[in-house]
């Protein structure tokens, strides 16, 4: 399966999931390290557009495609399974604890999780530190421009 991210130049090659550690997310805590990737390539620009502020176009970023071999066992926790307040934002200390249990666990290198900004897509959280994550590879980057009507005042 392919999923895609895009990411700044700088961090185009980097799958260690150290920016969401720093940062944290809706689906972990700081300290907590998790590479966050989506099912489409319009699902990756809706996800930067709705963290960068109205006017502001985002620069340098790359379109980074990612195989996650078909052999890989994914757990996925569907909308019905999450508490009611899951997508509001800012997110809910509950989803990171769901996110943050999974990367713990480490039975799973893969979390399908549904998307809060576009229904009826998904997000795959993948655990930088599971025992097969060598076997995530990137498959393809390339520089990616965003329309600039999507940040139109």
């Amino acid at each position: 399966m392919i999923v895609y991210r895009l990411s700044k130049g700088k961090f185009r090659n980097d799958l260690s999931g150290k920016g969401a550690e720093l940062a944290g997310g809706r689906w972990n805590t700081k300290g907590v390290a998790m590479l966050y990737t989506c099912e489409s390539i319009a699902l990756c620009t809706v996800e930067i557009a709705v963290h960068t502020p109205l006017g502001v176009i985002p620069e340098d970023y790359y379109l980074i495609s990612v195989n996650i071999p078909d052999m890989i066992a994914i757990k996925e926790l569907t909308a019905d399974s999450l508490p009611p307040d899951w997508k509001l934002f800012p997110h809910p200390n509950a989803t990171q604890e769901l996110g943050d249990a999974f990367v713990n666990e480490a039975e799973y290198l893969v979390l399908k999780v549904p998307s809060a900004t576009v229904k009826g897509n998904y997000n795959y959280l993948l655990n930088p530190r599971h025992k097969d994550f060598q076997q995530i590879t990137i498959i393809n980057s390339e520089p990616f421009e965003f329309d600039p009507r999507l940040f139109v005042k």
